[in-house]
Order: structure tokens, then sequence, then C-alpha cells
């Protein structure tokens, strides 16, 4: 038996200034089945290191260059076509440029207090916990029951 899986790795960042902002990217549910308001991230290029590719893409989708970002966990689940799909997840709050939008969404800086009142992508507010909760490591989707994901915290 293969220990070998088919893996689609990405990644996410939550950009956060001192006075309680956070970086949000409303993404068009036109373009993408994941809409709403979500953190910035995107896709690991081949033979790219995992934090290379969230510097580069923080700065695609974001116009900011990240400093230091810091891995705080990950979100997994198995999509139907039998891929593993991971999301390594980064906090950072050292950053350098001037925020802008680009074709994946427009970027705004939201106060975290706003962010239950926004038009948030799937299971945005769960996940953030992740990045908050120094004991939690992992956001992970189970199989489907009745259509629904049975999700866990790690």
């Amino acid at each position: 038996m293969s220990r070998a899986t088919p893996v689609i790795l990405t990644n996410m960042c939550l950009i956060e200034d001192n006075k309680g902002n956070i970086v949000m990217q409303i993404r068009d549910p036109k373009r993408y089945s994941w809409s709403g308001a979500a953190l910035p991230g995107g896709h690991v290029e081949g033979k790219e290191s995992i934090h290379d590719s969230v510097v580069r893409e923080i700065y695609e989708e974001t116009g900011l260059t990240i400093k230091d970002p810091q891995l705080v966990g990950l979100k997994d689940w198995h999509t139907d076509q039998g891929y593993r799909y991971i999301v390594f997840l980064y906090k950072a709050g050292s950053y350098s440029g001037q925020l802008r939008s680009s074709q994946e969404g427009q970027v705004l800086w939201v106060n975290r207090r706003d962010l239950p009142q926004m038009a948030l992508a799937y299971d945005m507010l769960a996940l953030l916990r992740v990045f908050d909760e120094p004991e939690l490591s992992e956001y992970f989707y189970q199989d489907k029951r009745d259509g629904q994901w049975q999700k866990k915290f790690y």
C-alpha cells in the first residue's frame, strides 16, 4: 500500500496592525466557490517553500510585504476528488507597503469586532480560533455526514 497522497498546498495569513484591525479580502462569488470576506492567501507553487509562498501571495493580493510570518496552524480536509487540501495558517504583525486590491478581490483593514456583521467566507469565524488560541493547531474537516462536514479542532 502506497503512503503517497495527492495534496493541494495553500496558505492564508492574518495580518494585524496594533489597533485591533486585520486585513480582509472580499472574494467575488462569481469567481470563487469560497466567497465572502476571508484572510488573503493562495497556492504554493512548485519547488517554492511554504514561507516564500505566503510572502509572495500576500504581496500579490494586498501590496504588503510581510516580515517574519509565524506559522500558527493549519486547516485541512479531503476533497471529493481524492486530494488532501492543506491550508498553512500564518500570522504577521510586521509589514511594509501600501494596501491595494487585486484581481483576487478588494482588500481592506477591518476591526476584528466588526467581523461577525460581515458576509464572511464559510467558517471564517471558527477558523480564527486557530490564529487566536495557542493550544489549537489544526482545524480538520472530517468526512461528510448527511452532506455536512464533521469539523474538529486539535
